[in-house]
């Protein structure tokens, strides 16, 4: 059973994983140009917050989609096992672009929301959860505690995909025409990150104990 949940949820990781990865794309052929003219995006626009900060923005989008691209290799059991010192050295890696897109994550997607207060407090509540979550992670390698290491390590991971289930969202809502434009925001970043950070505690729930055999860091 374990292992067809695996199958499942990787096939939905990769998904949302592209999902991202489409947009931050679609972002970047949309504000470069923007930038390179010196001009403003629309007023009203969700790319005037991207095009005004530039800087806050794609600090917080590159580092992300890069972790986002590194991490399911950490939590991976095969590729661990069969590449202990990758696996130490891209945790290393992954673990410092997700503190660095979570920290620029706050400092863009909470005063510059495009969804208003709600969407800033929904991006300020599961951010700092992200950060908590590597940091405790981190802190739990360095003593040797694999277990906790593995388990904060799942729920940061499960909150950073769920950018990919807050564009679902999105889509659902100005499809159905329920809401449209910058209404449809908030919600989506309630339902999209609270919807993650529930499944990844049910998977916890579910199998407490990964297999693992992994050493302490150096």
């Amino acid at each position: 059973m374990r292992r067809a949940a695996s199958v499942v949820v990787g096939a939905l990781v990769a998904l949302l994983i592209l999902i991202v990865l489409a947009f931050a794309v679609l972002r970047v052929l949309t504000d470069v140009p923007l930038l390179a003219a010196g001009e403003p995006a629309p007023p009203g626009s969700i790319g005037e917050a991207y095009v005004a900060q530039p800087v806050l923005a794609y600090a917080h989008i590159v580092p992300g989609v890069l972790y986002l691209l590194l991490a399911p290799f950490q939590l991976s059991a095969r590729f661990r096992d069969r590449h202990r010192l990758a696996h130490r050295r891209m945790g290393r890696v992954a673990l410092a672009l997700g503190v660095v897109s979570g920290v620029f994550g706050l400092a863009f997607g909470v005063p510059f929301a495009f969804g208003g207060p709600w969407e800033s407090l929904a991006a300020a509540v599961f951010g700092a959860w992200f950060l908590v979550a590597l940091l405790l992670a981190y802190r739990a390698i360095r003593r040797g505690d694999v277990r906790t290491h593995r388990r904060f390590m799942i729920r940061a991971f499960a909150v950073g995909v769920g950018v990919g289930t807050i564009r679902i969202w999105i889509g659902v809502f100005e499809a159905t025409g329920v809401l449209t434009g910058e209404a449809a925001f908030a919600p989506a970043f309630w339902l999209g990150f609270g919807l993650h950070v529930l499944v990844g505690e049910l998977w916890l729930l579910a199998w407490p104990d990964p297999p693992v055999r992994a050493t302490r860091a150096r």
